[in-house]
């Protein structure tokens, strides 16, 4: 066992590949057709510094460290800039080495493409590989495609924890942006990146000082911290965005269990952005084998209920609950590979964490029998088991995926999951068995509901469907034609169609509508010419709002009918109690009492808090009520023994 300390340290002469005769650069270190390192994107420069630092554990040195370079496109697929190979067998041991390697295309070995500037450390490890585990990255691009890092699990210690605590950042504004529009605005919005985990923040129309508003977390996997990398850009839609600025952070220089503001100069631009960020201890989050239990230890296990008990209801309130999933096996996956095998590995999600198991190669009824526990900070959150085949040389094939809502899971019970497709609407081959435990403190879930829901740090852009558009019609059409109905029952209430009807509604209503004017002002960037491409993006884009509105439309008044339908019961519960509580409050303390109250809440929220995120209870609440669509995607299918390996071996011995 090898560690390799690379320090990569610029670039000289890069190729040009965009056509403005500049690139943006990255790198990618491969060992063995593994990804085990991709650098951060140096934009509109062939000369790039990185001084980045990566520490990889080898088996051997008989595999070569290979680097290829990379031109990044918005959207589209990456340029390559050139390859080299660094043999690790003719390193010196515990010295470090400067390199300089020259850039070649194996298409064109001629062609100067420029050199890499690396500093190289080799290591021998001595007695046992440390502890470790597998982790999932994601590429965050248009596709669903990513990249494994691969770790080993130490024979003694059978027990990872993967992180050592949690960024909290919030994006707060911006201020005096560049302006990248014709119309002498522009269209922000913000990436995030640290590490390989990635954010993008939503897009403010037509501003220069944008407000966002947005919280979300980053893992912590070093001590230290790191260096967060902070980029603006301006949308334009049909074209490649325009770059605004950058900044980075230094978390290492923040205190802990503390929150910062920190007002950011963008470099390369104008303007600064406005965050907050808050490093904390980690959560609960593991890898282990099966015989290496949270819950079957009697001890730990009294300790995770103490920890969720009812009396420990303000005792950190993001701290929902505990979850451990045994990934025990699958069969009768597909057949990914030309030989008629798989190599399969299995993907463990809770919203943003993300954690994986070993691959098992060349079998379709593969055993891993690993246990992951995850910290819950939404019970209404879904569990989603992904199988993959591994590919070495492209990306993984998907194999199948199952969706498992928290408060659906029965304690303790080994279960056999029909895996289904990518959009969760139908099956595939296969099923996954898993084992699942839930325990969580109800008060703080019920309050959790409350607040906005967790994003994910980057998902698909939607692309327009005309088979999804016709849905979100058809979805929205129902709704409509609910509230159609109900405006015709309330019209045959003042028709006096039915008397004691309209009795009981005259003596109840008395004055319940309310008429809104409400002006949508819509600025056009008048005078900006666009090409006969451009209009295309244009329409395209107008259209995929549409079919996005219409999806937000209809998932609203799926959801409001589905919390009377008592879908998911502990919400429709939490209604009711919420209701009879207000009832009670409306009984002993007069409205107006109530209203001011409320109004001098919601006056003075600015003054207390100026950084709180804005949210609406109610809609909050309804976020988390599955719609329609949700429901079919979470709905578990039935599976058919009579295929299962196991069952025909037994029926052989029999």
């Amino acid at each position: 066992m090898y560690q390799l300390d690379i320090t990569l340290r610029r670039g000289q002469s890069l190729a040009a590949r965009d056509r403005g005769g500049t690139s943006d650069p990255y790198v990618k270190f491969k060992i063995g057709r593994k990804e085990v390192f991709r650098s951060k994107i140096i934009h509109k420069n062939l000369n790039p510094v990185w001084e980045e630092k990566a520490c990889v554990l080898i088996d051997h040195l008989r595999e070569p460290l290979y680097i290829k370079v990379f031109d990044y496109d918005f959207g589209l697929q990456d340029d390559f800039m050139g390859s080299a190979f660094l043999d690790l067998t003719q390193l010196e041991l515990n010295r470090s080495t400067d390199v300089t390697l020259t850039l070649k295309d194996p298409h064109y070995p001629d062609h100067d493409l420029g050199i890499i500037l690396l500093s190289v450390t080799l290591t021998p490890k001595e007695g046992e590989p440390r502890d470790v585990t597998m982790l999932m990255r994601k590429s965050w691009k248009r596709s669903s495609k990513f990249q494994t890092q691969s770790l080993r699990l130490s024979d003694q210690h059978r027990k990872s924890h993967l992180w050592r605590g949690i960024v909290s950042i919030t994006l707060i504004e911006g201020r005096d942006l560049k302006a990248m529009d014709s119309n002498g605005l522009s269209d922000p919005y913000v990436k995030f990146r640290l590490g390989h985990q990635k954010y993008k923040s939503k897009i403010m129309p037509k501003t220069l000082n944008p407000q966002w508003r947005e919280q979300f977390d980053f893992h912590l996997y070093e001590e230290r911290g790191g260096i967060m990398d902070i980029t603006a850009w301006d949308k334009d839609a049909g074209k490649r965005d325009d770059f605004i600025g950058r900044c980075q952070v230094d978390l290492s220089s923040l205190s802990r269990e503390q929150t910062h503001k920190l007002e950011l100069q963008l470099e390369e631009g104008e303007g600064h952005l406005v965050l907050l960020v808050t490093l904390t201890a980690s959560a609960t989050v593991s890898i282990s084998d099966l015989s290496v239990n949270s819950m079957e230890d009697q001890k730990e296990r009294e300790e995770i209920l103490k920890r969720y008990s009812p009396l420990r209801i303000f005792n950190n309130l993001k701290d929902v609950g505990f979850l451990q999933v045994k990934v025990i096996r699958a069969e009768g996956l597909m057949a990914a590979d030309v030989t008629g095998k798989s190599d399969p590995f299995c993907v463990v999600e809770l919203n943003n964490d993300r954690l994986l198991t070993h691959t098992v190669y060349k079998n379709l009824n593969p055993e891993w029998n690993k246990v992951f526990t995850f910290n819950i900070k939404d019970i209404h959150s879904v569990l989603e088991v992904t199988v993959y085949d591994e590919d070495r040389d492209r990306n993984a094939d998907f194999l199948g995926r199952v969706a498992i809502p928290l408060l659906s899971i029965q304690n303790g019970e080994q279960k056999a999951y029909v895996l289904k497709n990518k959009q969760l609407t139908g099956p595939t081959k296969g099923v996954i068995y898993l084992e699942i435990d839930v325990i969580f403190n109800a008060v703080k879930a019920s309050l959790r509901t409350l607040i906005p829901k967790e994003r994910k740090y980057i998902e698909e852009e939607n692309r327009l469907s005309k088979q999804l558009l016709l849905r979100n019609f058809i979805r929205t059409k129902r709704c409509v034609m609910v509230l159609v109905n109900a405006a015709y029952y309330v019209n045959s209430c003042f028709d006096w169609d039915s008397p004691p009807r309209s009795l009981a509604a005259f003596v109840v209503v008395e004055d319940m509508l309310e008429d809104e004017e409400e002006e949508d002002d819509r600025d056009d960037k008048d005078g900006e010419k666009k090409g006969f491409i451009n209009k295309i993006y244009a329409i395209q884009e107008v259209c995929v709002s549409v079919q996005n509105i219409l999806d937000e439309v209809a998932s609203l008044g799926e959801r409001i009918k589905n919390t009377f339908n008592w879908t998911v019961p502990f919400l429709s519960w939490l209604a009711i109690v919420a209701l009879c509580v207000f009832t009670a409050i409306l009984y002993f303390i007069p409205l107006r009492y109530i209203v001011l109250v409320w109004g001098i809440n919601k006056f003075t929220k600015k003054l207390r808090s100026p950084y709180a995120i804005d949210n609406n209870e109610l809609l909050d609440f309804l976020s988390r009520v599955p719609s329609d669509v949700q429901v079919v995607q979470y709905q578990e299918l039935k599976p058919d023994h009579s295929h299962s390996p196991y069952k025909r071996k037994k029926n052989n011995l029999g």
